[in-house]
């Protein structure tokens, strides 16, 4: 009974290795893949922009940022106000709205600058772009 035994082992322990090194080294290789191609952007802090089309002018966001998820508030120079925003990043594509304003805005990130497109709940947009300032 031993030696049956011992001779399944002996054809079902290199098989299991190998398949545990395959699977092993395919997960790293996709984590350290994903990691790199999949990095957010850090957004947290104070970034100043313009904007033009439908509407110009000037605004100051302002981020707090949790893994991807973002929320904080724009201040704009028109419409004036000060209106609260959220939003998401993953990896350098942004996409955010400003509530009570009602705008929609999608870019990307680049460093200390990002830019991108808005759209107004009355059909109307434009472009925008800003660079941090803290």
């Amino acid at each position: 009974m031993h030696r049956l035994l011992r001779h399944r082992l002996s054809r079902v322990v290199p098989v299991v290795s190998v398949a545990a090194l395959l699977v092993l080294s395919a997960s790293s290789t996709s984590n350290a893949a994903s990691t790199s191609t999949f990095a957010t952007a850090t957004l947290a802090g104070t970034w100043s922009g313009t904007y033009s089309g439908a509407y110009s002018g000037t605004f100051k966001l302002r981020w707090k940022q949790t893994r991807s998820r973002l929320s904080g508030s724009i201040t704009l120079s028109n419409p004036p106000g000060t209106y609260g925003i959220t939003g998401s990043v993953h990896g350098a594509s942004i996409a955010f709205g400003a509530v009570g304003a009602g705008a929609t805005y999608t870019g990307s990130v680049s460093g200390k600058s990002m830019s991108g497109r808005y759209k107004t709940g009355n059909g109307g947009g434009g472009r925008w772009s800003a660079r941090r300032t803290s």
